[in-house]
């Protein structure tokens, strides 16, 4: 790989590993690797390309127990697990045979990634960008968020000693509040939805030169993290790839860059390139992807949102139209279900599997209900879907519906009287 300038730091060889070069998802049009994200052709958005050598299952088999086993598929160094991170990924794929039983459906599994250091999916995609940063020579580590970033973000710098700056809506849960604050970095509450913050994030990126905005600036290489889900799934499943899968909708990136994991697996021989289909969950209360894909459009109308499911609350998502694509492609859908419906699916997974899962979770298991009922999901194929958080991180949400079913008096006849037996 040559080396590449950006601004006045200098890349080293296989800064990004078997990254070459950004493309446009747009026109096509190349571009060298570097802190860009929009194509100077057409100011389309940028993804990594890359030219993979040989790869084995023995090859990936032999890493870590994290993300960073499957470090020649992503934008890493070869070195990157020596540098300070929160190790994130390698997270449990449960055998729902209980939700299963109850849905109806014959062979159901649960990627829950609860169990990252953070407690969601985000660590995958900031460990990824905190490597760009380090690699791009940047200084602060930044993002707006709608929560689990944040929480990311701010765990990530502390970890690894860079600063961090982080933007989040001002009536942002209260859980996620303080898990991000604790870690000691800049915690900012902006009067606005998360569209405005993003909007303000993305106008310091483009004048305040050090700032790595994870979800802005160094996008394309951020994202690339959400295709270790993908690549676990698969070698969780035995090196094969699932029929269905269901995944939250927030932005739309960890939908789209799963359907890349999966085909990049196929291309690479590490898995039979089997047809899936692939499913999308958002809230009703911020539902332009699944509004736009019940009207046929190819463009996403942007809402302003109003739902509990703050962590999928993107009223303008980037990848809106890429979703579109992928579902349509493979044969799946986009549907969205109601705030009750939403809890409901919370205590739904949490009765039958033991997994306490955010508001995210919340939709996408109520979303995989009503596709059953609706008959859009198949109940004969192998279904998995993401549960992308933890549910402490939003006990408002069930915290009317929960609680003791009975107070008694500390005695054995107390106990009898209220029928516990």
């Amino acid at each position: 790989m040559s080396l590449t300038a950006a601004g006045t730091h200098t890349l080293r060889e296989g800064a990004f590993g078997n990254g070459t070069h950004l493309s446009c998802r747009a026109c096509g049009a190349k571009s060298p690797l570097g802190p860009f994200y929009a194509c100077m052709e057409c100011f389309g958005p940028l993804e990594v390309g890359y030219e993979y050598p040989t790869i084995t299952r023995e090859q990936i088999e032999a890493g870590p127990k994290n993300i960073w086993r499957y470090q020649p598929l992503l934008p890493v160094p070869v070195d990157v697990a020596s540098f300070p991170n929160t190790e994130p990924g390698y997270t449990r794929l449960v055998d729902a045979q209980n939700l299963a039983r109850e849905l109806g459906l014959r062979k159901l599994w649960v990627k829950d990634d609860s169990g990252n250091p953070t407690h969601s999916f985000k660590d995958r995609v900031v460990a990824s960008a905190l490597s760009a940063t380090r690699e791009l020579g940047m200084k602060v580590f930044a993002c707006p968020s709608t929560g689990n970033l944040a929480n990311a973000v701010a765990a990530a710098a502390a970890r690894a000693g860079i600063r961090s700056v982080v933007f989040i809506p001002k009536d942002l849960e209260r859980p996620k509040i303080i898990t991000t604050a604790v870690y000691g970095g800049t915690l900012v509450a902006v009067d606005g939805n998360y569209d405005d913050v993003n909007k303000l994030a993305s106008e310091i990126a483009g004048e305040e030169e050090g700032w790595a905005f994870v979800n802005v600036n160094v996008r394309p290489y951020y994202s690339e993290g959400s295709k270790t889900l993908a690549f676990e799934i698969a070698e969780q499943l035995g090196w094969r790839l699932p029929q269905q899968i269901v995944i939250p909708v927030a932005s739309g990136s960890q939908l789209t860059k799963i359907d890349k994991g999966f085909t990049e697996l196929g291309k690479l021989g590490l898995v039979d390139a089997t047809d899936y289909k692939v499913y999308g969950a958002q809230a009703t209360g911020c539902s332009p992807v699944a509004q736009a894909f019940r009207d046929g459009h190819d463009v996403v109308k942007p809402v302003r949102p109003d739902t509990i499911a703050k962590s999928l609350a993107i009223g303008n998502p980037a990848d809106g139209p890429y979703v579109l694509d992928v579902a349509r492609r493979t044969g799946g859908a986009i549907e969205d279900v109601s705030d009750d419906e939403v809890v409901e699916g919370i205590q739904l997974l949490a009765r039958t599997e033991g997994i306490f899962a955010e508001t995210a979770g919340g939709v996408t298991v109520a979303t995989l209900k009503k596709l059953i009922a609706t008959g859009q999901l198949d109940p004969e194929a192998e279904t998995v879907i993401i549960n992308s958080g933890d549910g402490l991180k939003t006990l408002d949400a069930v915290a009317d519906r929960v609680g003791p079913k009975v107070t008694i008096p500390a005695s054995y006849d107390a106990f009898v009287k209220a029928g516990l037996q």
